[in-house]
């Protein structure tokens, strides 16, 4: 906890990071539940390695990949934005579109809806916004 933490007299305990570790948690409890959906599809099926030509666990285990695929790169630069001094809502803003964008998109994957693609579109806005926004925050010196 102290690795996040600034100790400050007048002001007591201030986290670091807040914004940043809120929705890395959240998408943390996202990515855990995907996996764990694999493995339950995975037993359904009696399929250990590989996807055994089941589509539903292939849309399963593409949801866990495609989560883990992006979500890092979001939050490292939700974590940069963060750092440099950036707004508190719209670091916000970003973070809940991305776990919105990543609900929508697995939800779309599992379910076969029209959803994936507006998720898959509204994480690469969001990654594209922050890289600029970091960007932007940046001390050109």
């Amino acid at each position: 906890m102290e690795a996040f933490a600034l100790t400050n007299p007048l002001l007591g305990t201030l986290s670091l990071v807040p914004v940043t570790s809120l929705y890395a948690a959240l998408n943390a409890f996202l990515t855990l539940a995907l996996g764990l959906n694999v493995s339950r599809v995975r037993a359904k099926h009696n399929v250990f390695r590989g996807d055994g030509g089941h589509a539903g666990l292939v849309a399963a285990i593409r949801a866990h990949g495609n989560n883990a695929e992006h979500v890092p790169l979001a939050l490292i630069l939700l974590l940069l934005a963060e750092l440099g001094g950036g707004n508190s809502t719209a670091l916000h803003v970003f973070g809940g579109a991305l776990l919105v964008a990543r609900l929508a998109h697995a939800f779309g994957m599992l379910r076969g809806s029209p959803v994936q693609a507006a998720g898959a579109l509204l994480t690469l806005v969001v990654q594209l916004g922050l890289a600029c926004y970091v960007l932007w925050l940046r001390p050109w010196g």
